[in-house]
């Protein structure tokens, strides 16, 4: 009976979007985006970067000021530009199958968004098309939705959005079973969710994240080359020189990678004695955020703070959580008595059950 009562208890334990690992700081003093970022990285840990719509309004949220503020994504001035997954979380992985090699059609110029046909082809973001959406929940037992209005590649992202999730976006999705019934019987272009710029964070981050003010915003203003949101305006972005003075958002980092090689169990009390304890992945914002700090990692996984209870039968993280969000690999779920969890350093960064006496780089959480 008690341990029916505490499973009870434990099951009502979830946390979603009240467990964050960072938090941002609006500094209303006015600095170029240079100086921004020194003063961001010297009292926090570095200028804001953003997610995804949730970050978007916590960063509004988290100041009353009503005008322009720099944030921490920059132009990379070697115009190297970089492909990116329209839904967070989704890194590019490049995969020449996926593509059309035999090039556009006759009216398509080369761009920097992607259409797909029966492959992926990168045409101009100003082409009208009809566009798929993605709906992770699953609205008519569908994930992907043919939206069958002819739209810009903004003008789509921006539908889906507010509508779904997001444009269909990653492999999985663009080349997968339910994509392949849309298109079955139909010669069709759409619209999926690959783009590609020059942009970077200040961090060094591959947050593809980007919610610019497509009335205000020219990405071929090559003076502009530093971005802020206009709080005026819904938090959208545009660009500005960056020696203009603006305030600022900075971010604070609330997990940190120990590059030792430990245990889970050493990793454990390593965190709980210097820092609070292993991180916790209680939603999709906390696993892009440890994704980006798993990347730096000396180890092939990083311990995270989620193992296996066998007095329980369940999954649990050290925080007391259950599991409400997860990120398993393809069977990369093994449960026993000794098994933890680590999180690839590399690939879609995947949590895999691995022996608790397996040493590994480890997350902390600094909250």
């Amino acid at each position: 009976m008690q341990w029916s009562l505490y499973l009870l208890i434990l099951m009502g334990q979830c946390c979603f979007f009240t467990c964050r690992q960072y938090e941002y700081h609006f500094t209303a003093e006015n600095k170029s985006w240079s100086e921004a970022q020194r003063y961001c990285r010297e009292k926090y840990t570095d200028l804001a970067k953003v997610f995804d719509m949730t970050d978007m309004s916590r960063l509004r949220n988290s100041t009353q000021n009503q005008g322009e503020a720099w944030i921490g994504l920059n132009n990379n001035t070697d115009g190297n530009r970089t492909w990116h997954w329209s839904l967070p979380g989704v890194e590019y992985i490049q995969n020449d199958s996926s593509w059309n090699q035999s090039g556009r059609t006759d009216k398509e110029k080369p761009g920097n968004c992607v259409r797909k046909r029966d492959k992926l082809a990168d045409v101009s973001c100003n082409h009208t098309l009809w566009f798929i959406c993605y709906d992770e929940m699953k609205k008519d037992n569908k994930t992907l939705h043919l939206i069958e209005t002819f739209k810009n590649w903004t003008q789509a992202q921006n539908y889906c959005r507010y509508n779904y999730t997001d444009l269909a976006s990653g492999l999985n999705q663009v080349d997968g079973e339910e994509m392949k019934a849309l298109f079955a019987g139909r010669v069709m272009s759409v619209w999926v969710g690959l783009f590609r710029d020059s942009w970077r964070w200040s961090d060094g981050s591959d947050f593809s994240f980007r919610y610019w003010d497509m009335q205000l915003f020219n990405d071929k203003q090559s003076n502009k080359t530093c971005a802020m949101t206009l709080l005026n305006r819904s938090g959208n972005w545009s660009s500005d020189e960056c020696d203009k003075e603006k305030p600022f958002f900075c971010y604070d980092d609330k997990m940190i990678l120990i590059k030792e090689n430990k245990t889970w169990e050493e990793a454990l009390n390593y965190c709980e004695n210097n820092y609070k304890r292993l991180v916790s992945i209680t939603n999709p914002e906390v696993q892009g955020w440890v994704q980006e700090t798993a990347k730096n990692a000396d180890s092939p996984y990083v311990w995270i703070g989620l193992s296996y209870k066998c007095t329980l039968g369940l999954w649990l993280w050290v925080s007391d959580y259950v599991v409400c969000y997860e990120k398993w690999a393809t069977e990369g779920k093994t449960e026993g008595c000794v098994m933890s969890v680590g999180v690839d350093r590399g690939g879609q960064h995947e949590w895999f059950s691995r022996r608790n006496n397996e040493t590994y780089n480890f997350i902390c959480s600094k909250q």
